[in-house]
């Protein structure tokens, strides 16, 4: 389980990790709160022993994208991703800044390409983007190309999770936002399922943020959550 931290400040994000206190989980520190506390705040979450996913979706010249990848490797983090919308170009190169910035203090993290969006449906998809065919064909062309590219798995919604282990191996990692406990709201979510339900379709990592975050006992939530799968 991966607990997504979307808070707006540090103090925020310390509250909940001062309640969840003992649980073992992934930590995914998205755009909100890396814009708002930094690289140190990634830092002391892996100096308290928590297991760390970087979730800034890079997306731009490989160059660029080089770089970050090795600033983000230097910070220490478990798992990162960039978007495969990128290209196979972009997506060596986050490995090649991986490579450059991985020793020993600062082992390799896995590296995961972003498909689509759990809120990109296909009108969005057709309409808007402008890719036409359905949103599990283009999930599933940027997955084979992410591999492709050397990167360890992507994320997805948990619909595609079958198809994409069908396609890629059972050893390419799947990521699954959009992940509803029973009894949730499905908010800007297009494409949901269940923890349980998701676990079955064979993903490897879910990713769970306003039914923990937004609660008023995220460690209720949490348990109910670990109680669910049970």
């Amino acid at each position: 389980m991966i607990v997504a931290m979307d808070y707006a400040t540090a103090d925020e994000a310390q509250s909940l990790l001062n309640q969840l206190k003992g649980i073992p989980c992934y930590l995914k520190v998205g755009m909100q709160l890396f814009y708002a506390a930094g690289p140190s705040f990634v830092l002391k979450l892996k100096e308290q022993g928590y297991k760390v996913f970087l979730d800034l979706k890079m997306h731009d010249i490989p160059n660029t994208v080089k770089g970050g990848a090795a600033s983000i490797t230097r910070l220490g983090v478990d798992m990162f991703n960039v978007h495969a919308a990128g290209g196979k170009k972009m997506m060596e190169s986050a490995l090649e800044g991986v490579d450059q910035a991985a020793n020993h203090s600062n082992p390799k993290p896995l590296v995961i390409g972003v498909t689509q969006l759990t809120s990109t449906n296909v009108t969005t998809l057709n309409e808007e983007i402008g890719i036409t065919g359905t949103v599990e064909d283009s999930v599933l062309q940027y997955a084979k190309l992410a591999q492709s590219a050397g990167l360890d798995g992507v994320v997805a919604s948990p619909l595609e999770v079958k198809n994409i282990k069908e396609q890629n191996g059972t050893n390419f990692v799947t990521v699954t936002p959009g992940i509803r406990p029973i009894g949730s709201n499905a908010g800007d979510q297009s494409r949901i399922m269940t923890p349980k339900e998701a676990f079955k379709q064979g993903t490897d990592y879910i990713v769970i943020g306003r039914p923990i975050t937004a609660s008023d006992d995220p460690r209720k939530s949490v348990e109910s959550i670990i109680e669910e799968l049970k």
